[in-house]
């Protein structure tokens, strides 16, 4: 070795050592990189060049039973902030005052004590934001999402219900069926720009979303227009606190129109109590009143407890049962088992449950389906009330017989009706007719469907046609007139019931009712009215709730060409004479009473026409007034005492012999 490399060889050693070692560490380094966590460095070199978006589901949509859509998806914006060091919180805060009635200092304040990520508006229309979305401020996240839309506003809001801001449903249908309508978010893999824009690349994997299901339902969106307008007049005119009603096909239990005034729309549902969000058809109880005497009457005639033709005893409207006094709306005397209903005679309806006793009136009354759950597939349903037997005071059996002491709801009211209509078969109600998935191939497939279903048998046929043909005469000459539809035959009844509050029965506070249907002889529509608190005089289920189902029902008649008209069985009035056989005039000796012509301004409708003219009774007593009435062939309906101070109907009116004429009193 030279005298040179002895010189510097421990330097070359050093040197040639950490080269060495340097490369052998690279080396290994290098390794460790490429082959053992070569996996975890793949991944997050992909993870930096591209990016996985969500593709979000479409929300399923609800339609009536001609498929029109009750709801739809439309696209909103939220708008979110994340802590950033570098963003300028009073551009953001001003560029967001824009768009609503909040001011920069709420979304300044929002902005500084955030977090971590916040919302600061959520929801908002393209319209309302279309200035940020075009040039929006460094810092600010904006989030594209549907959003559920209501476009017949408050039609049918309480059977739809409605969704939170994070689309899911939380009353009526939407939430009843949310798994159903709630769909699988998709997701799509896009590639990173060296701008860091993203664009889709073909070989990279996606996944297509899932949409949520579509629901059609039985309801008719005209038919429930046509009931919620109706009511809402009817509450002004009444000045009732609220109305209730319900179309149903008596044939299937297939519920067309079901509404409870005051309701709410459900695109602004804050605007109005979270009280008018309840369905009150199934929500609310009350006590029925008189369209609870079906369940006697059938019972009755059923167990061949009465005849149709027997006479009943009505105590000229007084009667003592139990200790306690009942009374009849007017002095009747003897009454047939039919007149007892046509009339709805509370005295003689008490003397047929008499006959019937408490086991077997509680017994019909269960198989008519009150007391508990009709299954109905909306959220909320109560069972309404029916006490046993063993639970009954001395005076139950009166008082429920004339529909107290029971809690039932509107719908329970309704398939009750619908028994007597459709031939005595109790049904389960149909809100929903199928929920459809659409495919990838753009065909539907039902995955639910409820079809008509019959709970149990509730009477004979024959029962059940007795009892349409009484509650037809009901509607003919009793106390439903006011429900009649010229040239159809329709079958009802009449109910008034007062409020229980306190304790105690209110004189001033009633529901009144009417429960309907047509044609009697095919029953196809079946509708129930309830006004709550109604003014005096619409308080009586025949003048407050039964002229509402007459005018849904005609407005339905002119609407739908399905409906046929069809000869009556039953008529008012009798058919006008309109011409004479000469020979049978020359063999009469009696004088021919002159035709007349006129119909304003006479005192006397001709003599056998089985009709009566409504005389002028204002500022008359009681007893004068009902003396004149009772002598034209018009029964009476007093309220109050004094003197007369109205009368309904007005004088000049021409009604069939023996309807009814209601005076007040003061």
């Amino acid at each position: 070795m030279t005298k040179t490399f002895m010189k510097y060889r421990s330097r070359v050693t050093v040197v040639s050592s950490f080269v060495i070692i340097t490369w052998v560490v690279l080396s290994m380094r290098l390794f460790q990189i490429m082959i053992v966590d070569g996996d975890g460095y793949r991944e997050k070199g992909m993870a930096q060049a591209k990016k996985t978006e969500p593709i979000p589901f479409v929300r399923g949509n609800i339609y009536d039973r001609k498929n029109r859509s009750l709801t739809k998806n439309i696209i909103q914006y939220s708008f979110a902030y994340v802590p950033n060091p570098k963003v300028n919180p009073e551009e953001i805060a001003t560029a967001l005052s824009g768009i609503g009635n909040r001011s920069d200092d709420y979304y300044k304040n929002k902005i500084l004590h955030a977090s971590k990520f916040t919302y600061l508006e959520r929801n908002v229309k393209r319209q309302d934001c279309i200035s940020i979305l075009q040039n929006p401020p460094e810092g600010l996240i904006t989030l594209r999402n549907p959003r559920r839309y209501y476009p017949h506003l408050n039609i049918a809001s309480q059977i739809l219900g409605l969704t939170n801001v994070d689309d899911i449903g939380i009353a009526g249908i939407e939430m009843q069926f949310e798994s159903y309508l709630t769909g699988e978010n998709g997701w799509i893999v896009k590639q990173k720009t060296n701008g860091g824009a993203l664009n889709p690349k073909n070989g990279f994997p996606s996944k297509q979303p899932v949409d949520g299901k579509n629901i059609q339902l039985t309801i008719d969106l005209d038919y429930q227009a046509i009931l919620q307008a109706e009511l809402l007049s009817q509450i002004d005119r009444a000045k009732a606190v609220g109305a209730t009603g319900i179309i149903l096909n008596p044939q299937t239990g297939s519920i067309l129109a079901m509404a409870s005034l005051p309701d709410f729309d459900p695109n602004r549902p804050g605007l109005a109590p979270i009280e008018n969000q309840k369905n009150r058809s199934i929500t609310d109880q009350f006590e029925p009143g008189s369209t609870f005497k079906i369940v006697p009457a059938s019972a009755a005639l059923d167990r061949n407890a009465v005849s149709l033709l027997e006479e009943f005893n009505c105590e000229n409207g007084s009667f003592l049962y139990a200790g306690q006094t009942i009374k009849d709306w007017e002095d009747f005397g003897l009454l047939t088992f039919s007149q007892v209903m046509e009339q709805s005679s509370n005295v003689g309806v008490i003397k047929v449950a008499d006959r019937l006793g408490p086991n077997t009136l509680h017994r019909y009354a269960r198989d008519f389906g009150f007391g508990m759950s009709t299954s109905i597939s909306l959220p909320g349903e109560v069972p309404g009330i029916l006490k046993a037997p063993k639970d009954w005071s001395g005076i139950t059996l009166a008082e429920l017989s004339l529909g107290h002491e029971v809690g039932v709801t509107a719908l329970q009211l309704a398939l009750a009706y619908a028994s007597v209509a459709n031939g005595g078969f109790l049904i389960k109600p149909r809100i929903v007719n199928q929920i459809m998935q659409t495919n990838t191939n753009g065909k539907q497939t039902v995955v639910y469907a409820e079809r008509p279903e019959i709970i149990r048998k509730v009477m004979p046929e024959s029962v059940s046609k007795t009892m349409r043909d009484i509650l037809v005469k009901a509607v003919d000459r009793g106390t439903g007139m006011n429900a009649a539809i010229p040239g159809w035959s329709v079958a009802g009844k009449t109910g008034t019931a007062q409020k229980f509050i306190d304790g105690k029965y209110s004189d001033k506070k009633f529901i009144s009712n009417f429960v309907g249907f047509f044609p009697a002889e095919n029953p196809q529509l079946l509708a129930v009215v309830i006004l709550d608190e109604p003014a005096h005089g619409f308080h009586w289920g025949g003048q407050g709730a039964a002229p509402v189902f007459r005018k849904v029902m005609q407005r339905i008649i002119n609407m739908d060409d399905s409906f046929k008209r069809v000869p009556q069985k039953y008529n008012r009035e009798p058919e006008p004479i309109l011409a004479e056989d000469p020979s049978m005039l020359k063999k009469s000796s009696k004088p021919v009473s002159p035709i007349v012509l006129a119909t304003q301004n006479f005192e006397n409708v001709q003599s056998g026409s089985g009709r009566s003219f409504v005389p002028n009774v204002r500022g008359m007593s009681l007893k004068k007034a009902k003396r004149i009435l009772k002598k034209r062939g018009l029964k009476v309906m007093a309220e109050g005492s004094g003197q007369v101070i109205w009368q309904y109907p007005e004088p000049g009116t021409i009604l069939s012999e023996g309807a009814i004429c209601k005076i007040g009193l003061k």
